[in-house]
């Protein structure tokens, strides 16, 4: 596997782990990558967790989770920002 680079991490309590990963899917959907990489054996893998989203807009995201916003926002890649739905 490829090495990563860890810019940040987060403590949420709590909270059902699923839940808040399909409702980060959901929020910053618009900014999925696109792409299709060959896997060690040639087949075509597209990754469905990779966003292009600045880490500041994430911020933003988990503290909205954080005070109780759960379905009220999406991100809008044309603007940059997390808007209401």
């Amino acid at each position: 596997m490829a090495e990563v680079e860890v810019v940040a991490t987060y403590e949420l309590f709590n909270i059902n782990r699923k839940k808040f990963e399909r409702l980060m899917h959901r929020v910053f959907e618009p900014a999925r990558l696109e792409i299709s990489i060959p896997d060690r054996f040639g087949n075509p893998v597209e990754p469905r967790e990779w966003f292009q989203v600045p880490l500041f807009v994430i911020d933003q995201g988990i503290e909205k989770f954080r005070e109780g916003s759960r379905d009220d926002f999406v991100y809008d890649p044309s603007k940059g920002l997390l808007i209401e739905r």
